[in-house]
């Protein structure tokens, strides 16, 4: 099969398209958080049943990212693309007239399935249409598209819900994710996977992908360790009144949004540093609320540090998976995102487990200190980095030892099918 060049505008068109999916999907998976109250009254179940819709979601990507891109991974990407997009509208239409709260919870593992293998697939393809000097810049697109679903897609639905009830912003991710799968089944040209620009890692390494991988895990079950209570810590700690808490709240999103378009911008020329930056940044700002969150002043400045580096160190581990990746990228991808995931599950509970022992400032602390555990672990891959890595030479002569630093990256070729 003959890989077709789509027009420029095709390009331009499928990236809006993928990124109002990820917007959707992002909007689908938090959704209920805003929809709390209205869900449980009208389905006649406790909150914390309800609240189980989003972690059930979280843990359904976590478990399934890696095995679904693993089964998918000779499906043409256009295929592939408009079955999850198709699932994503089917099972939030679904949602919207379940009658009952099992069949809500049925609904929301679907959606939580597509978008498990959504993230692996739609990253090699929307850089994939673009040079590989703008890929980053791409990756920052799609980023900030999905960073909107927090500031923009929740609140929005949250607001719609109370005013029609919460089945009606769960259809309109339907009608969402409906306009994403019509462009994509129309615009995105038919390949075989192995033959995309980005399926293939640039400069594939084992050792850089594993160190991505620890950091990542790290800094998701480090953050979320806090984050998952912050509003008892704005309250409780900083004494901010409930009103202040929910403003507080929109300020966290919009350095989140801002962070990422920042990291974008820069992500082409600096790899490697920004994910060092972004890490580095949630480590003082998670410590900085720990060692000086009593204050409300310092509160929100510690708070806007950690919210700008929450949504670049998940982007800048996605874009390094594009570089390092030792097999197929979607694979890699996959991999980071059910490990960020399960970081993400880890990290409510290990700060639920902390809250008896050290109340929510050792929460605050516990996953500052992990964070800083994952700037070391990104300290020591870059020390071995510059070790010469021996590879089995010719069978007839001893092993050869080559400097990792001046490695080029391979040319771009098509791979056979795994």
């Amino acid at each position: 099969m003959v890989t077709t060049q789509p027009a420029p505008w095709h390009r331009a068109a499928v990236l809006v398209a993928l990124m109002l999916a990820a917007f959707t999907f992002n909007t689908a998976e938090n959704l209920p958080i805003g929809l709390l109250e209205l869900i449980s009254e009208d389905l006649r179940v406790a909150v914390p049943a309800v609240g189980l819709l989003v972690t059930g979601y979280g843990m359904t990507v976590a478990v399934a990212s890696l095995p679904l891109a693993h089964v998918m991974r000779a499906v043409p990407r256009r295929h592939a693309l408009t079955g999850l997009l198709t699932a994503l509208v089917v099972s939030s239409l679904a949602a919207a007239l379940a009658t009952s709260y099992w069949l809500l919870l049925v609904a929301r593992l679907l959606t939580a399935l597509a978008q498990a293998l959504f993230w692996a697939v739609m990253g090699p393809v929307a850089v994939g249409q673009f040079a590989p000097e703008v890929r980053g810049r791409v990756v920052g697109a799609l980023s900030v598209a999905g960073s909107l679903a927090l500031v923009l897609g929740v609140p929005a639905g949250t607001w719609l819900g109370q005013q029609s009830g919460w089945p009606v912003p769960v259809a309109l991710v339907a009608a969402l994710g409906l306009v994403s799968l019509v462009t994509i089944a129309v615009l995105l040209p038919t390949s075989r996977p192995e033959e995309e620009p980005a399926a293939y890692g640039t400069s594939p390494d084992v050792r850089r992908f594993g160190t991505v991988l620890a950091t990542g895990v790290l800094s998701a079950t480090g953050a979320f360790a806090g984050y998952t209570y912050i509003v008892k810590f704005l309250g409780e700690v900083s004494g901010f009144p409930p009103r202040t808490v929910s403003a507080l709240f929109v300020a966290f999103g919009v350095a989140c949004l801002a962070g990422v378009s920042l990291t974008g911008a820069l992500l082409d020329r600096f790899p490697q540093a920004t994910l060092t930056a972004a890490v580095a940044t949630q480590a003082v700002g998670m410590l900085g609320l720990y060692a000086a969150g009593t204050d409300p002043m310092a509160a929100v400045v510690f708070l806007v540090l950690m919210g700008g580096a929450l949504g670049p160190v998940f982007m800048t581990t996605q874009n390094a998976m594009l570089h390092c990746a030792p097999g197929r990228t979607d694979l890699a991808l996959a991999a980071n995102s059910g490990a960020y995931n399960a970081g993400i599950a880890a990290g409510a509970a290990l700060g639920g487990a902390v809250l008896p022992l050290a109340h929510v400032r050792g929460a605050f602390l516990t996953g500052g200190l992990l964070t800083v555990g994952a700037c070391a672990v990104l300290l020591v891959g870059r020390l071995l980095s510059r070790r010469p890595l021996c590879v089995p030479a010719d069978s007839s002569r001893p092993t050869a030892c080559v400097d990792q630093t001046d490695r080029t990256p391979p040319p771009s070729r098509s791979r056979p099918s795994e």
